[in-house]
């Protein structure tokens, strides 16, 4: 039989893991920290590549590539940016056997030497928006690390644009948060509450920071992406200035925004069970598995049963479906139907002399597991239909669940007794030293101000104080 998962309930951390290495998504390196993401696990990437590229150059952006070290003195240009990530940073020293004049940084990020280039190409207001995309790799030294949660390399996009005025940055940047959302609960079937950060959780050197926030299913939180109005910090720190349209010289506003393999992570504990992974259609590698059904079949029927199990296979091909024929007759039916449930395949069709005899097919959906009997001539039209309810059913019981673990807390001993229970609405009063003592008590920290949660005055949870509205705590990967 396929191997066995730790069930949720017993071990989620434990669960989780089992599935990622089982399910043949990734597996530890023998470089500290770092992942090597298999097939199965980079078909996920590779798809979810494809969805958002075609969604920023839909927008105007277009795909460049900047070098992966950075000089160490351009992260020292923007003070709040090299303070953010001195900790995290790798550092090159040496090089064709010598000491380097300049030691350069392993890109944790690439705002400076990005910066770097734009001060070089923009010279004029008719050089912008000047709207970049790239797809890359980034390395940051960290203590604990978790497959695609947290690793100290992992791959990502970062965009990275240039306007005129303040206005115009703001706009991209929550033009691209909603990018964000769109392919979080439209292709990952992943509900996420978009917003902005507090002031301590701001990316370092931005203006604001907004990000998309998403629960898991043991009720922690999982950034999933995030949208940055840089202002003109580092534009001064670069001196990346235009002449405008007043014949004067200004420094361009900026944005960056990303998302990372993180998001295989969140797929992964959004979805999946103690079966195995699920992953939703519109992601998916691999959208139908034909299973022959051979038992005591003579020759004549094997050999019709495999024909006409191909010719499925064709068709639903033709429909644009991800298909692969199981016809490994080493293996029962039973020890197919686990392995691939484990590796997430979203549908299973099985053929036998019985079905072939009633012109039939069995369908059984990955997430629901229950068998529909269907005509054979109704076999594609039905695969799609049925993939389609899967997307949709995947997001309703996911955002159901993350309503269900939403709750408002109106004082400090409710929020310290709630603070396992999910997302949870609280007054606070914007001081980080309060935001702090609670995270370091509690474990909680702020997500995210939602955007849809209307905000009403009331007074802070911990200190009485004054709170313009409430925002989300929770505890969080």
């Amino acid at each position: 039989m396929a191997e066995k998962l730790t069930p949720r309930e017993k071990g989620f951390s434990e669960w989780y893991v089992d599935l990622v290495q089982k399910a043949k998504l990734a597996d530890y390196s023998d470089v500290k920290g770092c992942m090597v993401i298999r097939p199965n696990g980079y078909a996920i990437w590779e798809n979810m590549q494809r969805v958002l590229d075609k969604m920023f150059k839909d927008l105007g952006h277009k795909n460049a590539y900047f070098p992966l070290l950075i000089p160490e003195s351009y992260l020292k240009k923007e003070a709040e940016h090299v303070e953010g990530f001195n900790p995290q940073l790798a550092v090159v020293t040496h090089a064709g056997g010598a000491k380097l004049e300049e030691p350069y940084v392993i890109r944790p990020t690439s705002e400076t030497i990005i910066n770097r280039s734009f001060a070089k190409w923009i010279q004029s207001y008719r050089d912008l928006p000047l709207l970049l995309n790239q797809w890359a790799n980034v390395m940051r030294w960290e203590m604990r690390t978790r497959l695609f949660l947290r690793t100290t390399e992992f791959l990502w996009q970062e965009g990275h644009t240039c306007h005129e005025t303040e206005e115009d940055a703001e706009k991209e940047t929550l033009q691209m948060l909603e990018v964000y959302r769109t392919f979080a609960e439209d292709y990952m079937a992943m509900p996420v509450l978009p917003g902005r950060k507090s002031e301590s959780e701001r990316f370092a050197g931005a203006l604001r920071t907004y990000s998309i926030e998403a629960m898991m299913q043991d009720k922690k939180a999982l950034q999933a992406g995030t949208s940055h109005n840089l202002g003109q910090n580092f534009a001064k720190a670069f001196d990346t200035q235009f002449q405008g349209r007043d014949g004067k010289q200004h420094h361009v506003w900026q944005t960056s925004w990303g998302v990372s393999t993180r998001l295989i992570g969140g797929l992964i504990m959004t979805h999946s069970d103690d079966a195995g992974l699920i992953v939703p259609p519109k992601l998916a590698a691999t959208h139908v598995v034909v299973i022959p059904i051979m038992g005591k079949a003579s020759d004549a029927e094997k050999a019709q049963v495999l024909e006409k199990s191909h010719a499925l296979a064709a068709d639903l091909r033709k429909a644009g479906l991800g298909v692969v024929v199981d016809d490994d007759d080493s293996k029962s039916p039973g020890f197919k139907y686990n392995e691939h449930e484990l590796v997430g395949t979203c549908m299973r069709i099985e053929l036998g002399p019985k079905d072939l005899a009633k012109d039939s097919c069995v369908m059984v959906r990955r997430d629901v597991k229950q068998k529909e009997f269907v005509a054979l001539g109704e076999a594609v039209s039905k695969a799609q239909a049925m993939l389609d309810a899967m997307q949709k059913d995947l997001f309703n019981k996911a955002k159901a669940f993350r309503d269900a673990n939403t709750f408002e807390v109106n004082s400090y001993e409710e929020m310290k007794e709630k603070a396992d229970a999910g997302f949870l609405l609280a007054h606070w009063n914007l001081d980080p030293k309060v935001e702090a003592r609670i995270k370091e008590e509690t474990g909680l920290t702020t997500r995210c101000r939602p955007f849809a949660l209307k905000q009403e005055p009331g007074k802070c949870v911990v200190t009485g104080e004054p709170s313009p509205g409430r925002i989300v705590f929770s505890k969080a990967y």
